[in-house]
């Protein structure tokens, strides 16, 4: 006997359509198909990473709980924005804990906690110069929030960037 779900526990995306995966960032579902796999048929979302030069297969019945979500609304898209103009928040703890911590919430998938990792790790010109892995990490971050930034607003990558980057820029000033 076939098990049934819900429809409103499974999240349907659309050829064509950008969604988040938390580990790739922004992706385009290019199709749907359906795969033998250990003699069992699966249905799977093919997402394509262009930044990347990435091809993902996400079983359909597994992308909720895999952390694949739509691109975020423009409420949350704004709230994100107003998380860059905050004060950052920086841990007085070994610099390995709060890469750790960055590179989890940058891996979250949730935007939010990207916006304060760009926030936390942002550094203007008249201050002290990173470490390599701190800029690493705020180059990832920045990189995935402006990516999603870019798809939800329909704008370039670079006009993205800089659109953040001014944002940092005024809490600065």
């Amino acid at each position: 006997m076939k098990k049934q779900t819900a429809k409103s526990d499974t999240i349907a995306f659309e050829v064509g359509q950008h969604v988040v995966y938390p580990a790739h960032g922004v992706g385009r579902v290019t199709g749907v198909e359906t795969q033998l796999v250990a003699g069992a048929k699966l249905e799977v979302y093919v997402v394509a990473f262009d930044q990347d030069k990435l091809i993902l297969r996400v079983p359909t019945a597994r992308a909720p709980v895999s952390g694949m979500r739509p691109l975020a609304s423009t409420r949350i898209v704004s709230d994100a924005m107003r998380t860059l103009g905050g004060r950052a928040r920086i841990r007085r703890t070994m610099w390995s804990r709060r890469a750790q911590e960055y590179e989890a919430k940058i891996n979250s998938g949730n935007l939010i906690s990207i916006a304060e990792v760009v926030r936390d790790l942002y550094r203007s010109d008249d201050q002290p110069d990173q470490s390599y892995s701190e800029r690493q990490l705020y180059e990832s971050a920045l990189d995935r929030m402006a990516r999603e930034l870019a798809a939800v607003e329909n704008i370039d990558h670079a006009e993205a960037v800089d659109k953040v980057s001014k944002s940092l820029a005024k809490r600065a000033a």
